[in-house]
């Protein structure tokens, strides 16, 4: 029965394994949500190897305990490479930013969700996914005049931008051939000091090449833009994945180690990060934090704030 267990399992791990270990070889859409858990995997084979040995010390056993080490280990250090380095804690924040996706679905909620928004005193507000909040719009629109999505250059609901300032600059843009205006660029000045921003929802990574076209474009975007920029919004891929590394390393984007958990919620701070605060030097993050409370969306929002190298 041992033996029988073991061999079982030793399978089950080896194909777990094997399909994580393929993103060093080749890019399977298909493969992408394995990608973004390459940490959680790798725990969950390390575990598993530790009940084969209990059943049977042989060197397969080891020799896949050694191939989830590897792996996790990758993936931490993954997680590490765009870490920036920490602003002064003593050092005020410039502005803070809220970046949510709300699930368009999730009408029920949306009176509770303005009333967060309202009383939240961020500076600057990305919603994805915003057709709920259409009806809360002139309510909204008193704490935050200023507005790109929504009726407001572009009839589309799916990205509401909401800003206490006024905008110096506002554009709707369209990433890929998916989906429309799901890209907002804009411009704020802070005490003297312009900040760009970018807001964008990607399509899902195992939606073919979609998400790949997209990033091309994003990057684009970002690389036409000089001075200090934030992007933010839902990328629907965690940092580890391939696709979102080659993104990184292509813009010289920054973020916080580690970053918050944002999907799914029932997993809390055991989920993924697939919701994002990305700056460019000389601009820094202060903080990231997790909105503890979803608001019946299946993501947790996001507050940050932000500092600058003077």
């Amino acid at each position: 029965m041992k033996d029988t267990l073991y061999c079982i399992g030793s399978v089950l791990l080896s194909l777990l394994l094997a399909l994580v270990s393929l993103r060093y070889i080749t890019h399977v859409w298909l493969l992408a949500f394995v990608y973004s858990f390459q940490i959680h995997f790798a725990l969950a084979a390390i575990v598993g190897c530790m009940m084969l040995l209990l059943l049977r010390r042989h060197w397969y056993a080891y020799t896949l305990l050694t191939i989830a080490i590897v792996l996790l280990g990758h993936g931490t250090i993954m997680l590490r490479e765009f870490a920036a380095a920490p602003s002064d804690a003593g050092t005020p924040p410039l502005f803070r930013l809220m970046s949510f996706n709300i699930e368009h679905e999730n009408f029920a909620n949306a009176g509770r969700i303005a009333d967060f928004i309202i009383a939240s005193n961020a500076d600057v507000v990305n919603i994805l996914e915003a057709a709920p909040l259409y009806a809360q719009i002139a309510r909204l629109a008193a704490a935050y005049p200023y507005s790109i999505g929504c009726g407001a250059e572009t009839d589309e609901c799916d990205t509401l931008v909401l800003s206490k300032r006024p905008f110096t600059d506002k554009k709707v843009k369209s990433l890929g051939e998916l989906w429309r205006n799901r890209l907002t660029r804009s411009a704020i000045d802070f005490d003297g000091v312009t900040i760009n921003f970018l807001a964008a929802h990607l399509a899902k990574p195992y939606f073919d090449d979609f998400q790949t076209d997209e990033l091309v474009d994003l990057k684009s975007a970002a690389s036409a833009i000089e001075g200090p920029l934030v992007l933010a919004g839902d990328f629907n891929s965690a940092i580890v994945d391939p696709r979102i590394q080659r993104f990184m390393r292509g813009t010289g984007f920054q973020t916080v180690f580690p970053e918050p958990a944002s999907w799914p919620i029932k997993a809390h701070s055991f989920g993924i990060s697939i919701d994002h605060v990305l700056t460019r030097p000389p601009l820094r993050l202060k903080s990231i934090k997790r909105i503890e409370d979803n608001f019946g969306s299946n993501h947790f929002g996001l507050m940050a704030e932000f500092t600058i190298d003077r």
